[in-house]
């Protein structure tokens, strides 16, 4: 790693690039298309990443394809928990290794995974038959985040078609778990690869994300005292209705802080950093019995200043004061099965976010915003873990986890040439 700092580039390069990205958007349309027809849900990504490979080998780029094994990450401190098989849990990553290898290297990194679809029936078409209508490029998965993972590949083509190639080694990094763990990204750098910048284009309205939040995955297992429904011989207590009983504590929970946001710089202005979002329920044996167990899945948002390991102690507390309401009852069981990770906020990354600034403006007219996020990505993994600067940039998404998901065209052009601005001006340039 090294080079020099980053000079801007001339207006020619500038021009010949941004019109090398345009040359070639049909093309990243149609591949962006094909890549979002692969249901690259948790436990099926591996025929997109096979699809992916193919894409960087037929780049020249070196391609490594592996396996995810959970005991080569279990012991890290950023390994977050999994219930799941990892049979086909493939990372790949495609490397560029320029001739003399003397400008700045670069991580452009994005999963491949994708969250499921809710009721099909819903869709104004199948989920996995992406469609163009009104300027969006509809299904799921196009917005977040594979429109952005594909424009990482383009970008480098455009570069290249511009007559240019890169003098800084990168690596393109197409992940598996970030909806759900990060350890996909955790287990790319378990493997060795690290860079002076990364790149993450998540679809963030075209704004840099100058902070996100932690986030944190967990069970609540809670017992009730299971009866005849109709309260005959004793009126038992409903799993269920206990399990509403604690889930209304955790929300005031929530409320408790967010009213604490000011004291967590930089989310003093945020509307609602923290969210508690009860994402699964479970429970009842039959309707006619009292439900002798309920099950929640709960994620929940963490503010960048704080472990996990407190916000841990603070939830199973909250919880632990609730279940005290059923005394002669067993209290409910927390157990960690996601999610398990720090927040990131954007720090030591003057130099690679003036760049992406300089780019953003070259290719929009207008200067880049920045945004704090109530979510997370990746860049927890490779800033808090790999000390890497990572900037979170990508076009504007709509109904990202919803349903008819979409992503603007022309947003996704417009931040594939700033990607590609980016990797001119970052890794330093040269005639091929």
């Amino acid at each position: 790693m090294g080079g020099q700092e980053p000079a801007g580039l001339d207006r020619d390069t500038t021009d010949r690039i941004l019109a090398a990205v345009d040359a070639g958007f049909d093309a990243q349309l149609a591949f962006t298309q094909e890549l979002m027809r692969f249901a690259s849900l948790r436990g099926r990504e591996a025929p997109a990443q096979t699809f992916m490979a193919q894409a960087m080998a037929a780049r020249g780029l070196s391609v490594d394809r592996w396996k995810i094994e959970v005991d080569a990450i279990r012991d890290h401190p950023g390994f977050a928990p999994v219930a799941v098989s990892y049979d086909e849990a493939y990372n790949v990553v495609g490397t560029y290794l320029p001739p003399d290898n003397d400008g700045r290297s670069l991580i452009l990194n994005g999963h491949i995974d994708v969250v499921p679809t809710g009721p099909e029936a819903r869709w104004t078409r199948p989920p996995f038959e992406p469609y163009v209508k009104d300027g969006q490029l509809y299904g799921r998965g196009g917005g977040d985040m594979k429109a952005g993972l594909a424009g990482t590949l383009f970008a480098f083509d455009a570069v290249r078609a511009a007559g240019l190639r890169p003098k800084g080694q990168i690596f393109f990094q197409s992940v598996v778990e970030e909806e759900c763990t990060g350890n996909g990204a955790l287990a790319c750098l378990q493997r060795g690869y690290t860079a002076d910048a990364a790149l993450i284009p998540e679809p963030v309205h075209e704004c840099l994300v100058r902070a996100q939040m932690g986030l944190l995955w967990f069970k609540m297992t809670v017992p009730g005292d299971p009866a005849h429904a109709s309260g005959a011989y004793t009126a038992g207590v409903n799993a269920i209705e206990r399990s509403w009983a604690i889930w209304l504590r955790l929300k005031d929970l929530e409320a408790e802080w967010n009213a604490q946001k000011a004291e967590h710089p930089p989310y003093g202005a945020h509307g609602h950093p923290v969210r508690f979002n009860l994402g699964k329920i479970s429970g009842g044996e039959w309707v006619s019995s009292v439900p002798a167990e309920c099950v929640m899945e709960i994620r929940v948002g963490v503010y960048p200043d704080w472990s996990i390991a407190h916000a841990k102690a603070v939830i199973e507390s909250a919880i632990a004061e609730a279940a005290l309401a059923d005394p002669g009852l067993p209290p409910p069981v927390v157990t960690y099965h996601g999610f398990h990770n720090p927040g990131y906020v954007l720090a030591g990354a003057e130099a690679p976010e003036r760049v992406l600034r300089h780019s953003h403006q070259s290719a929009f007219g207008a200067p880049l915003e920045d945004l704090l996020s109530s979510a997370s990505t990746d860049a927890r993994i490779l800033g808090v873990f790999g000390k890497i600067p990572s900037l979170v940039y990508g076009p504007a998404c709509n109904a990202a986890h919803g349903i008819d998901e979409s992503v603007d065209i022309e947003s996704v052009r417009r931040t594939t040439q700033v990607m590609a601005l980016f990797i001119a001006e970052w890794c330093g340039v040269e005639p091929l």
